[in-house]
């Protein structure tokens, strides 16, 4: 198998798996797991893409590290969200997260 169909097969799935556990979960935590399984599988494809289609450049290589420091931006602040949460509520159930609105 070429290694570009590998990395493109590793990449959707990965992506795919991460959409799945997102729409499917209801535990906050699992959530972002799988918000990060998503961008991990967006930047592996951009990746595989890169070294493809120009070998001899890294704009891929700086689009995926810039795609890394958000998912940990975005894991800080979302840390940070299901810490105050669940002192408010003493749960990370995100059916009850609507109970914060009234």
């Amino acid at each position: 198998m070429d290694v570009l169909k590998f990395l493109l097969i590793i990449g959707t799935g990965l992506f795919f798996i991460g959409a799945f556990g997102f729409l499917t979960r209801r535990n906050i935590l699992t959530m972002l797991i799988a918000v990060e399984l998503m961008l991990n599988g967006a930047a592996l494809n951009l990746l595989a893409f890169n070294r493809y289609l120009w070998p001899d450049r890294l704009d891929g290589l700086f689009l995926a590290l810039f795609i890394i420091a958000i998912a940990a931006a975005e894991a800080a602040v979302f840390i940070a969200i299901v810490l105050r949460l669940y002192r408010n509520m003493r749960t990370v159930d995100v059916e009850r997260v609507s109970e914060l609105k009234q």
